[in-house]
């Protein structure tokens, strides 16, 4: 078994996780990878890389962990989604809807992990694109697309356009377009609603709306979204993710849900109802 490991490498509370958890995977006989980040900065090249494990081996990376909060889950499934490798997320942030396990957990859940005693799920993501090629430097979120305003410039005006039919023109500081799995990240701080990850949807929430009447939207995962900007200062900046560039609106947008999934590891006792529970403290 081969387990790939990465983690902020600006946080000394992840670097002595990863430490432990590389200890016990030694002890245990499996074979470790580690981000390029980690292996540059802290480990001194000790273990390959992900990428050269496997240029070198030929082998496929088991399992890859994402040890931070849902921003290093999100970075990691940026790295390693795209070869289908189940990501398992340790918090060792504050809130962890993607990054559930804790630290005080790690090695019961690690001999779970090894003693294949867990579930994959495949959560859904969205794909965004222009009609200009090579524009968009990453197209692929797990949870959210936003088109936002750019610096201290006024609102903007989002024009929508669902399955071809004419939706509305939002006057707002930005618009979420977010899948059920992100329906706890962003979407949820500025009003978004809460939706199961198994919920076959795509919300759209605007973020600081100048209308009270405006209110966010579900729709169906199949929906063809398109999205075109006007702003004073004549551009907007588009986040994937986080992961955000600085567009001129004249260009124009379509999301849909993409053909990538992620595999998220679950561990037995594990679930979505009792995370939020646990994080939102209801029922205390």
């Amino acid at each position: 078994m081969t387990i790939a490991i990465f983690g902020n490498t600006l946080r000394s509370e992840t670097i002595r996780e990863v430490k432990h958890i590389i200890e016990f995977l030694q002890l245990r006989g499996v074979d470790i990878a580690l981000s390029q980040e980690l292996r540059n900065e802290v480990f001194s090249r000790e273990f390959p890389a992900v990428e050269d494990y496997i240029a070198q081996t030929g082998e496929a990376i088991d399992f890859a962990l994402s040890v931070g909060g849902d921003g290093t889950f999100l970075t990691t499934a940026s790295l390693v989604g795209h070869l289908d490798i189940p990501i398992l997320g340790i918090n060792c942030g504050h809130l962890g809807y993607l990054a559930e396990v804790q630290t005080n957990d790690i090695d019961a859940v690690l001999d779970q992990l090894i003693t294949n005693n867990y579930t994959i799920e495949q959560r859904r993501m969205l794909e965004v694109s222009c009609q200009q090629d090579g524009k968009i430097a990453s197209p692929y979120a797990l949870n959210e697309i936003a088109v936002l305003k750019s610096g201290l410039s006024s609102m903007i005006a989002v024009d929508v356009t669902l399955n071809g039919e004419f939706l509305h023109n939002y006057k707002a500081d930005g618009l979420l377009v977010a899948t059920p799995t992100g329906s706890t990240a962003y979407n949820l701080s500025v009003g978004g609603p809460l939706l199961d990850p198994h919920v076959n949807a795509i919300i759209l929430t605007p973020v600081a709306t100048h209308s009270l009447n405006i209110r966010p939207l579900v729709v169906l995962d199949d929906s063809k979204i398109d999205i075109k900007i006007s702003s004073r200062n004549g551009n907007f900046m588009l986040s994937v993710d986080g992961r955000s560039q600085v567009l001129n609106h004249d260009i124009q947008l379509h999301v849909e849900r993409s053909q990538r999934t992620i595999k998220l590891v679950r561990i037995q006792g594990q679930n979505f109802m009792q995370s939020l529970k646990d994080k939102l403290y209801w029922g205390k």
